[in-house]
C-alpha cells in the first residue's frame, strides 16, 4: 500500500490521504457489521444536506475493510485554536453554531442515543451495580428527541475550507436523540482533554444559543462518562470514575 500520506493512527484503523480521498483503513477481522453500519449511518448523514464529506465506496485493501470517502482540504478548528488563541472566541462560535445546525437536523433511521446508551451500561464490567441502577434510572428519565447527534464532536472533527465553507467529519457514532447528550459530550472531550476553561466557556456558549438548561446537560454528563468508561481505556478509567459520580450533578 503506497499511499500518498497518513492523517492519523488509532489501534483500530489508520487514516489516509490519497489523491483527493481519505481512506480509513481497518485492521484485521474488524467486524464487518460495524464498517457496514458506519457507512449506512454516514449516507444517512449526507441525505440530511449538511456539509459532510462523500462516501465513494467501502471496499477491501489486502484483506482489511475500508470506507473511501472525499477529501475534505483545509484546517481543522482544534489547529486554527493553536494558532490563533486570539481568535478563540471567534471559532468557538463557529464550532457551537455548526453544532446546533447539526443538532437542527432530522434522520429518523438513525439509531436511538438512549438505546446506545443503556446498552453500554446494561452491559459494562467496570461499573458498580448500585451505579449502573442510578445511571439507568438517570437515562430513562431524559427525554427522547430526534436531534442528529455526532457523537464525537470536537474541533478537530471540524474543518474550514479556505473559503470559508465548514465541514463535519468522523460520523461513526452519530445517532439520533436530544441535543443535551451531544452537548455534555463534548464539554466532557474538552475536560478530558485538560481544556478546563474552554469547557467552561463552551457550555456557557452553547447555553446561551440553545436555550437548553445547564442542569440538563449536567445531569447527562456522569451518563456520557459512563459509556466512555465502557471503551476500557486505562489512562481514562480514573478521570472518568469521578465525572460518574451522580450525587455531584443533582
Amino acid at each position: 500500500m503506497n499511499f500518498e500520506e497518513i492523517i492519523t493512527e488509532r489501534p483500530t484503523k489508520t487514516v489516509y490521504k490519497d489523491h483527493g480521498r481519505t481512506i480509513k483503513l481497518f485492521v484485521e477481522n474488524y467486524s464487518k457489521s460495524d464498517i457496514l453500519n458506519e457507512a449506512v449511518n454516514q449516507a444517512r448523514v449526507e441525505e440530511t444536506g449538511l456539509n459532510v464529506p462523500e462516501l465513494i465506496e467501502v471496499s477491501k485493501i489486502e484483506n482489511r475493510w475500508a470506507l473511501i470517502s472525499e477529501h475534505i482540504e483545509g484546517k481543522t478548528l482544534d489547529s486554527l485554536l493553536k494558532e490563533n488563541p486570539d481568535k478563540e472566541d471567534y471559532y468557538l462560535n463557529i464550532f457551537v453554531d455548526n453544532q446546533l445546525s447539526i443538532l437542527h437536523k432530522r434522520s429518523p433511521l438513525l439509531g436511538r442515543i438512549k438505546d446506545k446508551m443503556k446498552r453500554k451500561i446494561t452491559n459494562a464490567q467496570n461499573i458498580d451495580e448500585n451505579v449502573k441502577y442510578d445511571l439507568l434510572q438517570r437515562l430513562e428519565g431524559m427525554p427522547v428527541e430526534d436531534s442528529v447527534c455526532h457523537g464525537d464532536y470536537n474541533p478537530s472533527n471540524v474543518i474550514i475550507k479556505d473559503d470559508g465553507t465548514i465541514y463535519t467529519i468522523d460520523w461513526s457514532h452519530v445517532t439520533q436523540g436530544s441535543p443535551v447528550f451531544d452537548s455534555a459530550r463534548t464539554y466532557l472531550l474538552f475536560n478530558m482533554d485538560n481544556k478546563v476553561e474552554l469547557a467552561d466557556k463552551y457550555l456557557n456558549l452553547f447555553l446561551e444559543k440553545s436555550g437548553v438548561s445547564k442542569r440538563e446537560i449536567l445531569r447527562c454528563v456522569p451518563i456520557v462518562a459512563a459509556t466512555q468508561k465502557t471503551k476500557g481505556k486505562e489512562e481514562e478509567q480514573e478521570f472518568l470514575g469521578k465525572w460518574i459520580d451522580v450525587v455531584d450533578y443533582e
